[in-house]
């Protein structure tokens, strides 16, 4: 039997959710689990660019990154029994000591650079400027995951992770315009309010 891509079960802005509920699309829990979808996929282009300057090691570890946040994705798609949903066996959970293993990846990669001093700008190599780009979008998906904390079970483990990833993906960012021997761009700023460049 082959699945169609298409279902037109949500043609009236209805989607389904793991367990049988249907809700708006514009619910808070499909915010959340969107915008984790989303920050996956900025990860796969950020991996294009990565694997493409020679940057493998990296990439390498985002790839288990990204399957943790599909792991994510998929519990927030899953309400709790608590929130009128139904547990289902084959909805993985986010490994203990992932969050962990961030930190640890985020001490290494600190070893490589240089003492951070001021703030950088976003941008710098392809692949840095992607990091850069997720990071924003990994806070939104955390701030979407606090605020529907507020009215569901929501496991406090993905806050932390998400929390954690965004910090990653700043020093990955940072290392990895290290490796392709590009510099950070420090924010100055100008008190008189023009613009001003960094020297």
């Amino acid at each position: 039997m082959t699945l169609k891509i298409y279902t037109k079960t949500g043609d009236r802005g209805e989607t389904g959710l793991f367990g049988g509920q249907r809700v708006a699309k514009d619910h808070d829990r499909v915010q959340a689990y969107g915008d984790v979808d989303e920050l996956n996929s900025l990860l796969g282009v950020a991996i294009v660019h990565l694997e493409a300057d020679g940057q493998t090691e990296i990439a390498a570890g985002l790839r288990a990154v990204q399957s943790d946040l599909f792991t994510v994705g998929a519990n927030l798609a899953t309400p709790a029994p608590e929130d009128g949903g139904k547990e289902s066996p084959w909805i993985p959970v986010l490994p203990a000591g992932r969050t962990a293993e961030l930190e640890a990846w985020i001490d290494t990669a600190e070893g490589e650079l240089d003492p951070l001093k001021s703030f950088v700008l976003p941008g710098g190599a392809a692949g840095a400027a992607y990091l850069h780009l997720a990071r924003t979008v990994c806070r939104r998906a955390e701030r979407r995951v606090v605020s529907l904390s507020h009215t569901a079970h929501v496991g406090a483990e993905w806050i932390t992770y998400l929390n954690r990833l965004s910090d990653l993906l700043f020093t990955l960012a940072r290392l990895a315009n290290r490796r392709a021997a590009v510099d950070d761009v420090p924010w100055v700023p100008n008190p008189r309010g023009g613009v001003q460049e960094a020297s």
